[in-house]
């Protein structure tokens, strides 16, 4: 089992931790992490987009003048593509781009994520995540002290609104509870901190 430093809040080692290699001693599974990568972004599209076809634009039923001796191109309808107010050429429809995984898949992209960033060195542990007032000096402080100049994510074991509110406001450092822990959150930070109970939390579940 792999042995990692646990770190407070001001950058000072506070003791080690064992980490249970059945969560984050897993093989490296690039091809499943993309899976589950395509699988999240793809189930945040909305899906909502909609333009009119020539056919569902209002007006242009008649011909807007005779086919031949003008001297003009002929024309059928002023809401054809061509025209100014005519339809959208193969116009976007609502649609749903959600896909499916299964959940032994899903699963194993997160730890083989999660093990990945162990190995590289890019997961840090700390005792607990605390601020005394959702002040943005004390996270800045805490992202300082231990040196997380790349995006990182920080996982909470409890929802804290305080440690929320003191970290909105650092654009490379994001904030989620471990329920909200995902594959794409741990391979789109360069850096993922967990807190103590948050490791815990996910030894208790996925081990």
């Amino acid at each position: 089992m792999a042995n990692v430093k646990i770190y407070n809040m001001k950058g000072e080692e506070v003791g080690t931790l064992e980490l249970n290699e059945k969560v984050f001693g897993v093989e490296y599974n690039e091809p499943l992490i993309h899976q589950a990568v395509v699988t999240y972004l793809a189930n945040q599209r909305q899906g909502t987009k909609s333009a009119l076809t020539r056919t569902e634009v209002r007006g242009g039923g008649v011909k807007p003048w005779r086919q031949k001796g003008t001297g003009r191109a002929r024309q059928g309808s002023i809401r054809a593509p061509q025209w100014t107010k005519g339809g959208v050429v193969f116009a976007p429809k609502p649609r749903d781009f959600s896909k499916k995984m299964n959940t032994t898949a899903k699963r194993g992209a997160l730890l083989s994520a999660l093990s990945k960033k162990l190995a590289d060195g890019e997961l840090y542990v700390v005792d607990e995540l605390k601020v005394s007032a959702p002040k943005t000096k004390e996270m800045e402080a805490f992202r300082s002290a231990l040196h997380f100049d790349k995006r990182t994510v920080v996982v909470m074991d409890e929802p804290n609104a305080d440690v929320v509110l003191a970290a909105r406001n650092l654009p490379t450092l994001t904030t989620i509870s471990v329920e909200e822990i995902n594959t794409y959150e741990v391979v789109s930070n360069a850096v993922v901190v967990l807190t103590a109970g948050s490791v815990k939390k996910l030894e208790e579940v996925y081990a």
